[in-house]
């Protein structure tokens, strides 16, 4: 049997992050969902379609091919054939997922592949709905968070550590208005799942997290 770990959490909070380097230590394989709705995404906004017609959505969403491959232990996220591991974090992608991920058929394509990926792998997986969704026989769950304010200044930081000009205050609407369609679409919506630890990061360094974190998994019996 397989042994799952389940990160959830808000836009921000650190959860790619975070679970890469628990993936590392543990020898775990990392399995980021959000960047196979940011993949569909990029498809949508190649393909012009309109974000607010969930009818176009979900004809588009037939026509695309996501899969995911590692190379040299690093994923790589394909669509139809193309590394896009490259497009895949930019504000306009990360806003077009957020939009398009609620889409029922959009999240059960992608669902069957993320359980396949856990029931044939130990991993970790992150996303928004993986413990209360997609893993809820996770070994264990992680509720990963902090402050809008924190979660905003560390994407800031980030985009400008890239070179891109960017505005804090934007940034944190963006993740304000994130949060509130993440919590309240009707298919999958964010939750802290019963059994999941709650870790408020707010106040803590990387390092500090993953130490937590790994903590948590060897104290299960892995």
């Amino acid at each position: 049997m397989s042994y799952n770990v389940a990160v959830d959490g808000p836009a921000g909070a650190g959860k790619s992050t975070i679970a890469r380097a628990v993936a590392k230590r543990e020898h775990l394989i990392y399995v980021d969902t959000g960047a196979m709705y940011r993949a569909m995404a990029l498809h949508m906004l190649r393909s012009g379609v309109n974000l607010e017609d969930k009818a176009q959505i979900v004809a588009r969403c037939q026509e695309a091919d996501i899969s995911i491959r590692y190379e040299d232990g690093v994923q790589v996220v394909c669509l139809n054939g193309e590394n896009v591991n490259a497009y895949l974090r930019t504000e306009q992608v990360g806003d077009a997922a957020s939009r398009t991920s609620p889409v029922p058929e959009v999240r059960k394509k992608l669902v069957e592949l993320q359980k396949k990926l856990a029931e044939e792998n130990d991993c970790i997986m992150d996303g928004r709905d993986i413990g209360t969704r997609v893993l809820p026989h996770a070994q264990l769950k992680i509720y990963l968070t902090a402050s809008v304010e924190v979660r905003a200044r560390r994407r800031y930081e980030e985009l400008v550590g890239k070179g891109e000009t960017c505005d804090l205050a934007r940034i944190q609407a963006d993740i304000e208005e994130r949060d509130y369609r993440d919590m309240h679409r009707e298919e999958s919506p964010l939750m802290q799942a019963s059994d999941a630890v709650l870790v408020d990061t707010s106040a803590m360094g990387v390092e500090e997290v993953i130490d937590r974190i790994c903590q948590e998994i060897r104290q299960r019996g892995r």
